[in-house]
């Protein structure tokens, strides 16, 4: 097992439409990592929804699942605004960044995960920093990032990654794909 995963060396990206897939296609390569018994390590971001639509965005270590929110557009706090939502930058900076702090940590050869590099995100320096540590460690990282941002840190994974945009045509094998270039 431990050398099948020092043979990772890949930095992979994916972009494409909101709402179009990129957290479900990572959670399947996550998936099919875990069932390859490659360790995975770092943050998941998904919807919450009440009555049918989406009023907010959870965050998620991979390894402990502990969520939290990071965005609600009925939050009472100080925050970041983007659109409707109000960016909860206290769970944001807990669980979402020592996530990828502790899966750069790891001695181990694992894949750090980040669901998602976007404008909600981008808010937090503590977060900008976790990821550039990922990006600095000589660790596979599978991220995602918002189609259209021009963020450096976005443009940064756009030269230095292996990118791939996630359409309605592709996404359904893009799964098993892209777990098969992380295990090169």
């Amino acid at each position: 097992m431990k050398k099948r995963a020092e043979k990772i060396k890949r930095r992979i990206g994916l972009t494409g439409k909101p709402r179009i897939g990129k957290s479900t296609v990572i959670k399947a390569v996550i998936t099919r990592l875990k069932a390859e018994r490659i360790p995975v390590g770092g943050m998941l971001t998904a919807d919450i929804q009440e009555n049918g639509l989406r009023v907010g965005f959870s965050v998620e270590d991979i390894n402990t699942g502990e969520r939290g929110i990071m965005a609600h557009v009925l939050l009472h706090q100080k925050g970041p605004k983007i659109g409707k939502y109000v960016v909860n930058l206290s769970d944001l900076d807990t669980i979402g960044v020592n996530s990828i702090r502790t899966a750069v940590a790891q001695p181990d050869p694992i894949v750090i995960i980040v669901d998602e590099i976007g404008p909600m995100e981008l808010k937090s320096k503590k977060f900008i920093s976790a990821v550039e540590e990922a990006m600095g460690s000589n660790k596979p990282m599978l991220v995602s990032v918002h189609l259209r941002s021009q963020h450096e840190l976005v443009k940064r994974v756009r030269r230095e990654f292996d990118m791939f945009e996630v359409m309605e045509e592709n996404r359904d094998a893009m799964a098993d794909s892209l777990a098969n270039k992380l295990l090169v």
